[in-house]
């Protein structure tokens, strides 16, 4: 593979930032020069987490400080591929009891579900255009045998918390897909997807108007504790906060070394295709979903908003941004579904990092009096906004903060400090298994 896929005019550029019309510059906030010297609340991350907690604290009456090393949004936020779920198959129904018993497991099951509601009443209610379509998920089975993996696993999710799937045969997934490359596969029809940069203004623009002060270039070098506060050291100024929120997920800082430890950062990529006919769209997704697969390496990719592209994701094989590295990988997986894209110039290719956890569900709560929400496991389109929230209203000593994950140990390991070494490894490996 080489370069001549790449239009003449390709970016290693969010495909979102083009097709939003965003200057992220623009919406940058404040200089660090305007810090205020304390405050009621800061919030470290700018992201969705960040911005939703922002605005629960901001409506009841806190006054909000939110920081950002780069500007609100720069991170996975705007960087993802914008597909909503509740993301049932990191584990599985029988991972999730096996680790937890089975009232537990049904319990965070059933808040997954809950956090996928939350977000399309929330969009509804606050009038966010962002292309929002609850137009479902196809999952392919990469392989013969999983096929029948998932339709069990379909069932037990049906009992447990009412999940609207149906299988689809190999015979029909033409419907569905205009590939061959799965043995059939599952439609969630609670899944939908959007836009991830209008996402992110919107937010932004409410969060402003509810008087929350956004600081964006604004890293944080240190934390520590005075006198029951906490004082935030930013390049040569300081921010002292009676309550702080870490919400930094894949891009923890080494300043904030207990949840560096906490969180595994992976790198994601994606690349989008130059505007495609409109008869070849219907082919490729007839119904406009979403779609993915059971190949250990992750590969998600859906229709643009606007439904003339293909944007394409998946496990980027490099912990740093390599470009010429994904957009190949990525090609060569895209053609390997659709062998009908062969040819086919892409526009956009970049990449971000999400943050996993060595139990692979998300974590929230306080270490030390300094509240954090992260630990999405590559679905925080669906999960940060809830969890933003539900932080949000702990610290306000709300008891509808509760959560089923209240009570689980943030795990680390021996010797990890917050940088996988072992990823492109492992990746590989995954990569190895998927192809035998």
């Amino acid at each position: 593979m080489t370069s001549s896929h790449l239009a003449h005019d390709f970016r290693n550029f969010p495909y979102w930032w083009d097709s939003a019309g965003i200057e992220f510059e623009a919406h940058s906030g404040d200089s660090p020069a305007a810090l205020p010297g304390r405050a009621e609340v800061a919030i470290i991350g700018a992201g969705y987490t960040g911005l939703s907690a922002a605005l629960t604290l901001a409506r009841a009456g806190r006054e909000v400080v939110l920081l950002d090393a780069e500007m609100p949004g720069f991170g996975c936020s705007s960087r993802n591929g914008g597909l909503v779920g509740p993301s049932f198959h990191k584990l599985g129904l029988t991972g999730l009891v096996a680790r937890h018993g089975v009232r537990k497991a049904h319990a965070i099951l059933s808040e997954s579900m809950d956090a996928l509601e939350f977000l399309y009443a929330f969009i509804e209610a606050e009038s966010i255009e962002c292309g929002l379509q609850r137009t479902g998920r196809f999952r392919g089975a990469d392989r013969r045998g999983h096929y029948e993996e998932m339709a069990k696993e379909i069932d037990g999710f049906k009992r447990a918390v009412g999940l609207e799937a149906d299988m689809v045969p190999r015979h029909e997934q033409h419907a569905e897909i205009g590939s061959d490359a799965y043995y059939g596969g599952v439609v969630y029809h609670q899944d939908g997807h959007l836009h991830p940069g209008l996402y992110v203004a919107g937010l932004v623009e409410r969060v402003r108007a509810a008087g929350v002060k956004i600081v964006g270039n604004a890293a944080v070098t240190g934390m520590r504790q005075d006198s029951g506060d906490q004082v935030l050291a930013i390049g040569d100024r300081q921010l002292v906060a009676n309550q702080v929120l870490v919400a930094t997920n894949g891009y923890t800082p080494r300043a904030l070394p207990y949840f560096r430890r906490r969180v595994i950062p992976l790198r994601s990529a994606i690349i989008t295709t130059a505007p495609l006919k409109q008869d070849l769209m219907r082919e490729l997704s007839p119904k406009g979903r979403g779609f993915g697969g059971t190949s250990r390496l992750v590969i998600y990719y859906r229709p643009s908003p606007d439904g003339t592209r293909m944007v394409f994701g998946g496990r980027a094989f490099h912990q740093d941004d390599r470009p010429a590295a994904y957009t190949n990988d990525l090609y060569a997986e895209m053609i390997g579904i659709f062998p009908q894209l062969n040819g086919v110039k892409i526009t956009h290719g970049w990449s971000g990092t999400v943050a996993y956890t060595f139990d692979h569900a998300p974590h929230i709560g306080s270490h030390e009096g300094v509240f954090y929400a992260m630990g999405y496991c590559g679905s925080g389109v669906g999960r940060a906004t809830y969890f933003g929230r539900k932080v949000a209203l702990k610290m306000i000593g709300d008891p509808e903060g509760k959560t089923s994950l209240d009570d689980l140990a943030f795990e680390t390991r021996p010797f990890y400090t917050g940088t996988p070494w072992f990823l492109p490894l492992i990746i590989r490996w995954h990569a190895f298994r998927d192809a035998r």
